[in-house]
């Protein structure tokens, strides 16, 4: 696993077998910062890693120069590997949280440019994560959401869907706070 783009650019992370993740392939993650590019200033951005894994998708913003990055897992391995590279990797604006997500979704007091969600693929509540982002009002008024998750889930009607994209097994779904005729193109 390596960071794709950016000032970090090349460099592996090395996390331990024993973490109970499944990282987003490279593959996956060069594709969805491809569409990301063409909407974000990653300079302005302040990003919400949910389910943060690795940090993988949180270091990877860092790198394309994001503002600052909060990554929140529950479990203690991942909050652990995830500080002890941003260390190693002498970054500075990254806030790792360990916490339950829906619990920290509803104490939201921030609002976020992008959000990204890399659930486990059977988790319970999946289905409910965009409603519950949009009812907590974690987004700026241009922000994206981008939910990954497992074919079986379909989000086209929901009112916030922007689009989605497929990449082998990994879906992305794109949700926007203000969908207008610039966000649809």
């Amino acid at each position: 696993m390596r960071i794709i783009a950016g000032t970090l650019r090349g460099r592996r992370l090395n996390p331990p077998t024993t973490l109970p993740v499944r990282p987003t392939t490279d593959m996956a993650r060069e594709s969805l910062f491809n569409i990301l590019n063409n909407y974000v200033d990653y300079e302005e951005c302040s990003v919400l890693d949910l389910f943060a894994g690795t940090g993988a998708v949180s270091l990877e913003f860092i790198s394309r120069g994001a503002k600052d990055v909060t990554s929140i897992d529950i479990n203690a391995q991942c909050t652990d590997f995830i500080k002890s590279t941003a260390k190693q990797f002498n970054v500075n604006n990254i806030h790792v949280v360990r916490s339950d997500v829906f619990e920290l979704i509803k104490r939201a007091y921030k609002k976020f440019d992008i959000i990204f969600a890399d659930p486990p693929y059977a988790l319970e509540n999946l289905q409910q994560l965009p409603d519950l982002i949009f009812e907590h009002d974690m987004l700026s008024e241009d922000g994206i959401f981008v939910l990954e998750h497992p074919r079986e889930y379909q989000f086209e009607q929901h009112p916030h869907f922007w689009q989605h994209r497929n990449y082998g097994k990994v879906n992305f779904t794109f949700f926007a706070q203000k969908l207008d005729e610039e966000n649809n193109q």
